[in-house]
């Protein structure tokens, strides 16, 4: 008999992530599920995230009297359950209604943190109020200053505790597949059309209650009356801020009272320049292979950041963890812990709410494996000596 993934549509019979992807596929129209899935141009960086983890290779301890290991540890000042943080992802009510919440709460459940995107569809002080774990705040630093000092005064006013900064978008990458899609911008094609229709839990979830979800937290800056995803997507095309630099980083840093981690980081250099303006976090990431191609994946460079900058900061990783030895193969090269924004989007996609918790159980039950098959009590015994690559 051939080998087969999962092919209903029961989320909870998925054994890993690979099954909950394939789950989101069919649930989701083919544009909604092309904004998640893609990449870059050719997406060279996108298959590197994964094709990297091959490459590296465990060197188990044997005999070591493990028990059940123990995956807490503590990012950031928040005490974590696991060594995660959900990613700051955009237009999540596109894949659920309320997407942000569902994954703010599971997040929550899980005892790891979330980050909210500048550009969700649940705004900052709802989501701060609706969900009782840490929630984090993604900036990205648009041209006009005063919305960046908003947004920032606001997180700050909410409650919020660290702030993520995008650092690597001075332009939008070309997601070409995701472009093919469209007629106009935001204005499907005739063939995407039909395949929505053929998609009617989708539509009976996503769209009909309210049409296509908002922009919550950019509404302020757009005109009265005018503030659909339509011009929430054009407006963000206006204010790509092409000249960001680190005097910047320095202003964010004096104004920002909280923890201030820059996310976008792949060289040592800017590593060690986030560390002198006294940035308290970075993460080593190429965006999810969605903006520069054929760019080093932030896994690769885990060991000399972390040689350079790991005592003095915490460095997290992100970009194509799909499995919990993934997450200790980065932990055990020098990092604090990951990002993760694609596979929780995965169980979003297929069940809300507890489709994520699913997913980070499903992470959660690897990594205790992997931990006690490499010959660890405790994250803190991971290290470079149990690996090669």
């Amino acid at each position: 008999m051939r080998r087969t993934h999962y092919a209903g549509r029961d989320f909870r019979r998925s054994v890993n992530v690979e099954d909950v992807r394939r789950l989101a596929r069919r649930a989701l129209p083919n544009f909604s599920f092309e904004y998640v899935e893609g990449g870059a141009e050719d997406e060279v960086s996108l298959r590197r995230n994964r094709d990297v983890f091959e490459r590296i290779t465990w060197l188990p301890r044997t005999l070591a009297g493990v028990g059940t290991p123990d995956l807490s540890t503590v990012i950031l000042g928040n005490a974590c359950q696991l060594p995660l943080v959900i990613a700051p992802t955009g237009f999540n009510g596109l894949l659920w209604p309320q997407g942000d919440l569902a994954l703010a709460r599971a997040a929550s459940e899980a005892g790891v943190p979330f980050t909210l995107s500048t550009v969700s569809n649940y705004r900052l002080e709802n989501l701060l109020a609706d969900s009782p774990g840490p929630t984090w705040f993604q900036l990205y630093p648009v041209r006009d200053a005063k919305v960046c000092d908003g947004l920032v005064d606001r997180a700050q006013a909410a409650g919020c505790r660290t702030l993520v900064v995008t650092t690597d978008v001075p332009t939008f990458g070309a997601r070409e597949w995701d472009f093919r899609n469209y007629r106009a911008p935001m204005q499907l094609d005739l063939r995407n059309k039909l395949d929505v229709l053929a998609h009617p839990g989708w539509l009976r979830r996503v769209m009909l209650p309210k049409g296509a979800p908002r922009f919550e937290n950019l509404t302020e800056f757009l005109p009265p009356g005018s503030q659909s995803a339509l011009v929430g997507a054009r407006y963000m095309g206006t204010q790509i801020n092409s000249k960001l630099d680190w005097a910047d980083m320095e202003r964010m840093r004096a104004r920002w009272k909280g923890k201030l981690v820059l996310k976008g980081i792949l060289c040592v250099e800017d590593a060690r320049r986030a560390a002198e303006i006294g940035a308290d976090g970075i993460v080593l990431s190429n965006h999810g292979g969605r903006q520069l191609d054929s760019c080093v994946s932030g896994v690769e460079i885990v060991p000399a950041v972390a040689a350079e900058v790991g005592q003095r900061m915490t460095v997290l990783v992100d970009g194509g963890f799909r499995r919990g030895g993934d997450v200790l193969k980065a932990i055990a090269l020098g990092a604090h812990g990951v990002m993760i924004g694609r596979a929780p989007l995965y169980g979003l996609a297929a069940g809300g709410q507890a489709g994520v918790a699913h997913v980070l159980q499903l992470l959660r039950a690897e990594m205790e494996r992997a931990l006690a098959l490499v010959g660890c009590r405790a994250l803190g015994e991971l290290g470079r000596h149990l690996i090669r690559s």
